[in-house]
């Protein structure tokens, strides 16, 4: 590992490529502290963290959009929104291909199709930026979390509104910039960038929750007060750490995890030649879906809560109807049984629905023939098809049931142990699969630059002195 790393560095290209990328981060990160002016950052981030921990439906809709947003939707920073609007935006254009013909025709018809999505999509990028914008400001307004004097003012709703889309278009651009000159996807890097940023704080928290911070020169390093109780004993330590182990062994096994279909190639005769003939696989992902189930289900159960709460009337009411709407309300915050088992279901239904709008098997089975293969023991055409969508559905139930389990942990282990959800959030959820999938990604694009160059990379040996097997041409 520690020769791969310095191979990296040996290469300019992929060292300008890397160093590149880590400075398009840094800014990111900067920018991340930049306030929009006007609003009383410490009384927000007071507001935000307190709906956090009451576990209501705002302190879930900010939990989850601070998976996009790095954190800086609690503090409305320039970059408060994110890069969630122009995830939004590509979401909808890939729904809308599925179902409007002219749309799929133009997603086909290859790099100048593709690149009039993508002017598109910037533009409905700016207008829910915009949307979301006033949205956002119209809530910390009525909250009292803007300056009176500049509440009232005209003049600062248009800067706020411009200086929150302008950070989201910037950050848009930013992505693409990585794509171009950088190494990995852009965008998921400027998402894993945010999500990782909060991973010291939620080590502080368990340090100083737990015995480790009674230990005199950590406990006085951190301002642990002086003989205070710990709410994690050294089981609950050594717990967190092997559950987070497992938890990511498990999902790099199952982003990796692939059901091979065997695919053999006609053979093609011209004069004396024989052609093809040759046996390769078609691989299917067990998870599919990626995260998308996560984020849709997610969203989705934020409003439950929401709806039994003002169908129950204001505090107080002690009508029956009143008492039963306030039962399904508190039965559908995060974490209870009703809540686990309907978000279950939903991670399922979106499972399937997902792979249904990513993976045609009609359209597969029609590739392969035109291509002149097929699959042995099976006729091209609508029986490959049928065979296909069979195979894809129950793979995906297989990876709809790990999606589920992934989901449902954090939630788990924060309600039985007591456990801020700032810390349960590294134990499984979107944040974790975002995370592992753009890991898995970067090694891999590393790997193949290493590998071209003749470089043994991250999984590659090391018998030949950090060399790897030679390919072909002179070495780097």
């Amino acid at each position: 590992m520690l020769q791969a790393l310095v191979n990296i560095f040996r290469i300019a290209d992929l060292r300008a490529k890397v160093l590149f990328t880590l400075a398009m981060l840094a800014v990111y990160r900067i920018g991340f502290w930049i306030p929009v002016p006007g609003v009383d950052q410490q009384q927000l981030r007071e507001f935000f963290t307190q709906q956090v921990e009451e576990g209501g439906a705002f302190g879930r809709l900010a939990s989850f959009v601070s998976v996009f947003s790095g954190g800086s939707f609690g503090q409305s920073t320039i970059f408060g929104l994110g890069i969630m609007p122009y995830i939004s935006a590509a979401i909808i254009f890939q729904l809308l291909a599925s179902a409007y013909p002219p749309l799929k025709k133009l997603q086909q018809e290859g790099p100048s199709g593709y690149q009039k999505i993508q002017e598109w999509t910037r533009y409905t990028t700016v207008g829910l930026c915009v949307i979301q914008a006033v949205g956002w400001l119209s809530f910390i307004r009525a909250q009292g979390l803007i300056y009176s004097n500049w509440a009232a003012n005209p003049l600062w709703w248009v800067m706020a509104i411009f200086a929150m889309t302008a950070g989201t278009v910037f950050l848009m651009w930013l992505g693409e910039q990585i794509d171009k000159y950088g190494i990995g996807n852009g965008v998921s890097l400027i998402i894993t960038a945010g999500i990782l940023a909060e991973m010291p704080s939620a080590f502080r928290w368990v340090i100083v929750n737990s015995e480790i911070g009674q230990i005199g020169p950590i406990g006085n390093f951190l301002g642990v007060p002086a003989g205070a109780t710990p709410q994690l004993s050294w089981m609950n330590v050594i717990f967190l750490a092997a559950a987070f182990t497992f938890v990511v062994a498990g999902a790099v096994l199952i982003t990796v995890a692939q059901r091979r279909i065997p695919i053999q190639q006609a053979k093609h005769t011209r004069g004396r030649m024989v052609y093809g003939g040759q046996r390769s696989y078609l691989p299917l992902r067990v998870n599919h879906g990626g995260v998308m189930p996560l984020i849709f289900a997610s969203s989705l159960m934020i409003f439950p809560s929401v709806i039994f709460a003002a169908l129950s009337g204001p505090p107080g009411s002690d009508s029956g109807m009143a008492r039963v709407f306030e039962w399904f309300s508190d039965q559908f915050q995060i974490g209870a049984y009703p809540y686990l088992v309907v978000y279950i279901i939903m991670v399922y239904f979106f499972s399937f629905f997902w792979t249904t709008v990513q993976f045609n098997p009609e359209d597969m089975s029609k590739r392969l023939r035109d291509n002149g293969s097929f699959i042995p023991g099976l006729r091209p055409g609508p029986r490959t098809a049928e065979y296909l969508e069979t195979v894809m559905e129950r793979i995906t139930y297989v990876g709809g049931g790990f999606l589920a389990v992934i989901a449902v942990i954090p939630m788990v282990v924060n309600r039985s142990l007591n456990i801020d959800f700032m810390v349960a959030q590294f134990l499984g959820g979107t944040g974790l699969l975002i995370t592992v999938a753009v890991g898995l990604d970067l090694i891999q694009r590393i790997e193949a630059n290493l590998l071209m160059r003749n470089y043994a990379g991250f999984l590659g040996g090391d018998d030949r002195g950090g060399k790897g097997t030679r390919i072909r041409g002179p070495r780097s």
